[in-house]
């Protein structure tokens, strides 16, 4: 029982260790990883899993292990945001794999990326030609940005005169029959007033309701088990 009080003891440690590093690193550093922020990752937990099942291994290194690597790392991120001469050398720099609707081939052989890799990038990306793009770039995190040729772009609503609108941002108000209370005063609406909607549907119960999303303008969708969602109303 010893042995594993002292598993427990660390695991919750290290556990405190890695979710202030994750504080300190920031969101934006997490949704961004490029590879070396990966590799990074995976050598903290390794770090982590070495010094907590090692028997000869204490707390102590268990801290010092992952506070030397986490300041290793913000020491990185420090310098790439104080000094933009580094930037190209610590994080890399995007590439242009298409250019002007041409595909550049010695970018492509810089980034080790191959055809068929561009086709599916660019396909999830809904650009399922290459005639379609006009540039694309092979950001540092490894994920494609694409600028489409200009006919085969959306048309926007400056393009048409047409009158500017607000943008709501949607607010889920039923979740698996379950009614989010906390989420009404953000949608500026309150439970008599979606109950109301509901029973105009035919929808007796909130139980009912596998998913219910407000999004904006009075505009309700709503989604009950066994059955095809139903627009805004």
């Amino acid at each position: 029982m010893e042995e594993y009080g002292r598993i427990a003891l660390e695991l919750l440690v290290g556990f405190v260790a890695l979710f202030l590093y994750t504080k300190l690193l920031g969101k934006a550093h997490f949704s961004q990883l490029t590879p070396f922020d990966f590799i990074s990752v995976l050598v903290l937990g390794e770090l982590l899993g070495n010094a907590v099942y090692d028997r000869e291994a204490h707390i102590g290194h268990v801290l010092f292990s992952t506070g030397l690597w986490g300041l290793l790392i913000l020491s990185i991120v420090m310098i790439t945001q104080k000094r933009n001469g580094s930037r190209k050398f610590l994080e890399g720099e995007p590439s242009v794999v298409i250019r002007n609707g041409i595909l550049d081939y010695e970018a492509m052989k810089r980034c080790r990326l191959d055809l068929n890799e561009l086709q599916t990038m660019l396909r999830q990306k809904n650009m399922f030609s290459m005639a379609w793009v006009e540039y694309a770039i092979m950001e540092t995190n490894g994920a494609l940005s694409v600028l489409p040729k200009s006919k085969y772009d959306s048309p926007v609503r400056y393009e048409f005169g047409l009158p500017e609108r607000q943008t709501t941002l949607p607010v889920s108000l039923i979740l698996d029959g379950q009614l989010m209370r906390d989420n009404l005063p953000e949608a500026g609406v309150d439970e008599a007033w979606l109950r109301e909607r509901l029973a105009a549907r035919g929808i007796a119960r909130v139980e009912d309701v596998f998913f219910a999303e407000w999004n904006g303008d009075q505009h309700l969708y709503v989604c009950c088990y066994g059955e095809q969602a139903k627009g805004p109303a």
